[in-house]
């Protein structure tokens, strides 16, 4: 699955869909991917808002903390958080594939 985003994007705080990461100042993108069979034919696309770096795994870890924002599950375990994560992954995909 490719994705592609558009760079400049809102200059508020917006949450990432798959960590739940809060991002301030254009930390989080819209990213868009085409749909599956008949769909893509059609140019039909999904998008979701992810972290504008991709460290979406590291935010779950707590290996990496935004600048100026804040993690939402914060007071959850680590694995809680990459649960979420990857449940929140596996919904997109999902929707890419539908």
């Amino acid at each position: 699955m490719a994705m592609r985003f558009k760079a400049g994007g809102a200059r508020k705080a917006q949450m990432c869909s798959i960590c739940l990461t809060t991002h301030a100042n254009g930390g989080v993108s819209l990213m868009a991917a085409a749909k599956a069979g008949e769909s893509r034919r059609r140019g039909n696309t999904v998008g979701t808002y992810i972290c504008s770096d991709l460290a979406c795994s590291l935010y779950a870890r707590k290996e990496k903390t935004p600048a100026l924002g804040r993690q939402f599950k914060g007071d959850f375990d680590v694995e809680s958080r990459t649960a979420t994560l990857r449940d929140n992954i596996d919904a997109f995909v999902g929707r890419v594939l539908s």
